[in-house]
């Protein structure tokens, strides 16, 4: 399973380039396009509610239908996807390939796919090094996001080298997005066997522990997740491009620090979690993220808003590899596939629904609205969390105590 991990951190950095790059580039592309901030809200909207069908059918089929199947087709999708936004400028059709690719406007990969990945993993590993295993594929996630969003300065060398105009350049950096998105297909065709779900859970129904437990941090993490639709990278890029007249290629090097940032935050998560704890280290880490974020919204200048945008990054991301951490450990293995779709669908749903609304706010005089309100769902997630599940700890921590 050693070679399965590699190929899946492999893929997360590919998919993480190529989502990067298209979270930087897409409001900027549809607003050169001449969509209003409403238009491009609907558009990030589409492509997110396209994700969300995509990871029930995953949830529900995949284990049956074969994961490396399904992988291999959402890859597809997405590239086929690609192609069709850049070669499209009306709004109708935009929304609707926005929604059969899985267009993603988040800036992070957060898709169909990270559901069969993280339900892979954990057999990867054992228990001790589980959060680990998570911290290094969150890294490299990372990593590949802040290349892509380094990527997105493309188009400013596309029309000084080759002479192309504005849009060209943008809809042919799209295109390579499509590109790597299609390459990763070929990379999961290259998974083991051994990387399809167990035998019982192809026919198993989640437990009524596992169930209740379910219930009660999906609800959470829709509130969360509600929260982070209001702070796509498309939107908080086409907050800094109004705001401050920040070009692509500005806009690509501040994404490319964050992701830094988000990615060196990933291994210093799994060391606190092991003193601490996973909760702990998911709140503690995630209240200062989001009382940076207001501080962003109100940054009299960019680079004082740059600076307090990237320090919030430092922070933000440390409750991922401990939330997918602690999510897989407290259901059963034949479990985790329906675990990490459950959880994951919240969220699509969740980010699906809310850049629209982003972009009624961002339409009037609150351009700095959604940062707002998406700080304040985040700050009531982290208290609501700590409150319900300060007293359920995993495996290991049970152990160590």
């Amino acid at each position: 399973m050693i070679r399965d991990r590699r190929i899946l951190y492999s893929v997360a950095f590919l998919r993480a380039v190529a989502t990067g790059m298209a979270g930087v580039l897409i409001g900027i592309y549809l607003a050169r396009l001449g969509f209003n901030p409403t238009q491009i809200g609907l558009v990030v909207s589409a492509g997110l509610a396209g994700a969300a069908v995509a990871a029930v059918l995953v949830t529900l089929r995949a284990d049956r239908s074969g994961r490396r199947r399904s992988l291999v087709a959402l890859a597809l999708l997405g590239g086929a996807g690609g192609l069709a936004v850049a070669a499209t400028s009306h709004l109708a059709v935009m929304a609707a390939v926005a929604f059969a690719g899985m267009l993603n406007g988040m800036g992070r990969d957060r898709g169909a796919a990270l559901i069969l990945d993280q339900a892979i993993l954990p057999a990867t590993t054992d228990d001790r090094h589980r959060t680990q295993t998570f911290a290094w594929y969150n890294l490299l996630q990372d990593a590949g996001h802040a290349v892509g969003s380094l990527a997105a300065g493309l188009p400013v060398l596309l029309r000084a080298w080759a002479g192309v105009d504005e849009l060209t350049s943008l809809r042919l950096t799209l295109a390579g997005y499509a590109g790597i998105t299609l390459a990763t297909g070929a990379l999961y065709l290259c998974l083991s066997p051994a990387a399809e779900a167990p035998r019982a859970a192809r026919v198993a129904e989640v437990s009524p522990e596992s169930r209740r437990v379910l219930w009660r941090i999906s609800s959470l993490f829709a509130l969360d997740g509600l929260g982070g639709g209001f702070l796509t990278a498309a939107l908080l890029s086409f907050f800094f491009f109004k705001r401050f007249g920040v070009a692509e290629a500005s806009l690509g090097l501040l994404f490319f620090c964050a992701r830094l940032a988000n990615a060196g935050s990933h291994l210093a998560a799994a060391w606190l979690a092991r003193r601490i704890g996973l909760v702990n280290t998911m709140v503690f880490t995630h209240v200062p993220s989001s009382l940076l974020l207001l501080t962003v919204a109100v940054a009299p200048t960019f680079p004082v808003a740059a600076a307090l945008f990237i320090l919030r990054e430092g922070l933000v991301e440390m409750d991922v590899p401990t939330r997918q951490s602690y999510v897989m450990a407290v259901v059963r293995p034949e479990e985790r596939t329906v675990a990490s779709g459950v959880t994951h669908l919240v969220r699509l749903f969740s980010w699906a629904v809310a850049p629209g609304f982003a972009g009624l706010l961002m339409s009037g005089p609150a351009l700095a609205g959604p940062l707002v309100v998406g700080a304040g769902m985040k700050i009531a997630y982290d208290v609501l969390l700590y409150a319900a599940f300060r007293g359920s700890r995993p495996p290991e921590e049970r152990r160590t105590s």
